[in-house]
């Protein structure tokens, strides 16, 4: 396999690419193809950013992809560590550039804050445990954001990006409480406050994630096939129980919770209630991103009616 091809690991890619396209479905509905430019570039950005954080990682595991994964370009000498670094700092850049083709301050700002995270992840906050653990979860949450910024509707995705970003943290807690006995050069949160302590904390997540579940029905904001996010619920909740004594359990749960409820999303935008709403559309989640392009609009001279249908995204492991 080409060395590049194996470093960027396009699986990842292909997955994460798909995943932003039903983020911005799940925002736009079936208007979704009124912005099939806007999807183009968002998954030239998702391309760059996950060719970068997976090149970057290589180049920090590489002592450890020595014994874990001797097939990849670095242990197998096909590939230099500073190699793959310049690679995967150059690919990060160039996501957070390819957001200014948007000139959508939204987009702009959520590519550039989650490349930031994705180098301090990698350089700094991965051996840190938990707060390692709160920047995976973001960066989750973030791929929704992204969805929903490149069809003009980032706040339309903010309760299920919340949502994931919850759960992610659960899963991330349960999964170093299994891997508690084989981590090395990390301090976990397992390790610091004990198996038990960490177990709580999970459960807490687990039990938030779902609760925001809510907010769309009290909003209107799907159809009634979103109900179906109730099965999704009661796995997490099944999560926030058994982590304390089968954190691999709860760990595999979640992901297939996450994808359920993920289903009962998708659902409720594609059969909803009121079919002249846009997914998410409600004036209480939408003040923010208004308020942003407004003063960029105020900067650059830009006429408030202008076209949402635009050759570039609104706004992304």
């Amino acid at each position: 396999m080409n060395k590049y091809l194996q470093l960027f690991r396009m699986g990842n890619v292909v997955m994460g690419i798909i995943g932003v396209t039903v983020a911005s479905f799940m925002a736009s509905g079936t208007g979704i193809a009124d912005h099939w430019m806007n999807l183009l570039i968002s998954a030239l950005v998702v391309f760059m950013f996950i060719c970068g954080g997976n090149a970057l990682n290589d180049s920090i595991d590489a002592g450890i992809d020595k014994v874990a994964h001797p097939e990849r370009p670095i242990p197998s000498g096909r590939m230099t560590v500073r190699e793959a670094r310049n690679v995967g700092i150059a690919m990060l850049a160039g996501s957070v550039a390819a957001s200014l083709l948007t000139m959508d301050p939204v987009c702009i700002i959520i590519v550039a804050v989650a490349a930031a995270l994705m180098v301090s992840y990698e350089m700094f906050l991965k051996q840190r445990g938990f707060v390692g653990n709160l920047t995976i979860a973001a960066l989750t949450g973030m791929t929704f954001l992204m969805g929903g910024a490149a069809v003009s509707n980032a706040e339309g995705n903010a309760i299920v990006a919340v949502m994931a970003a919850l759960v992610s943290v659960g899963r991330e807690i349960a999964k170093d409480i299994e891997d508690m006995e084989g981590d090395e050069g990390r301090v976990t949160l397992p390790m610091k406050i004990g198996k038990k302590g960490a177990a709580a904390v999970a459960s807490v997540f687990f039990v938030a994630g779902p609760a925001l579940s809510i907010v769309p029905i009290v909003l209107h904001t799907y159809g009634p096939l979103y109900y179906l996010v109730a099965v999704a619920d009661v796995m997490f909740i099944f999560c926030a129980y058994s982590v304390f004594s089968d954190p691999h359990k709860a760990q595999k749960t979640a992901k297939i919770a996450m994808f359920v409820a993920l289903v009962a999303f998708i659902l409720g935008v594609a059969v909803r209630r009121r079919p002249g709403q846009k997914p998410g559309r409600n004036p209480r989640l939408r003040n923010f991103s208004a308020s942003v392009r407004s003063a960029s609009d105020g900067i650059t001279g830009t006429a408030a009616g202008r076209p949402t249908d635009r050759y570039w995204p609104e706004t992304i492991h």
